[in-house]
């Protein structure tokens, strides 16, 4: 253990008798979480193989992190390789493009649309997204140049 159990009952009733709004529980994302790595469990069953091509690990890993976010994603392709760097390589991508890529990208979505005009939300949505899916795609095709480019003589 780095920390003792009393320091974390300290933290836990100092928010209980000062700052109770620490305790809000934010369901909606709680139960997002639970039905993300429901989902990875899922296809854990599905695929039941080691998945070895490096490229194949980075494409999965991205694009099933655009469905269950990266964390859920990272522990699922765990299992399946011992290509740590394409699965690296793949979750971080991963994090970009839909607002489900990072559960990071949901708080704050959340945020945006509780505190600012949610007149703007749509708007603000769509630059996102768009920004967000040119970032994936930048990242994938950057992994497949550093990747793959010595093969082809690009570096």
């Amino acid at each position: 253990r780095i920390l003792p159990v009393l320091t974390g009952i300290v933290v836990l009733l100092f928010a209980l008798l000062f700052d109770r709004k620490t305790l809000r529980i934010d369901y909606a994302l709680l139960f997002s979480f639970l039905f993300f790595f429901g989902i990875a469990d899922n296809l854990k069953r599905i695929l039941g193989s080691e998945i070895s091509h490096s490229g194949h690990i980075f494409l999965f890993s991205a694009l099933a992190s655009q469905i269950m976010s990266n964390v859920p994603a990272t522990l699922l392709f765990a299992k399946f390789t011992t290509n740590w760097q394409a699965l690296l390589w793949g979750v971080n991508a991963g994090g970009f493009g839909s607002l489900f890529g990072s559960l990071a990208n949901l708080i704050a979505y959340k945020l945006y649309v509780t505190h600012e005009n949610t007149n703007n939300a749509a708007m603000f949505t769509v630059k996102f997204l768009v920004l967000s899916y040119a970032a994936l795609l930048v990242s994938i095709a950057l992994y497949f140049v550093l990747s793959y480019g010595s093969i082809l003589g690009l570096h």
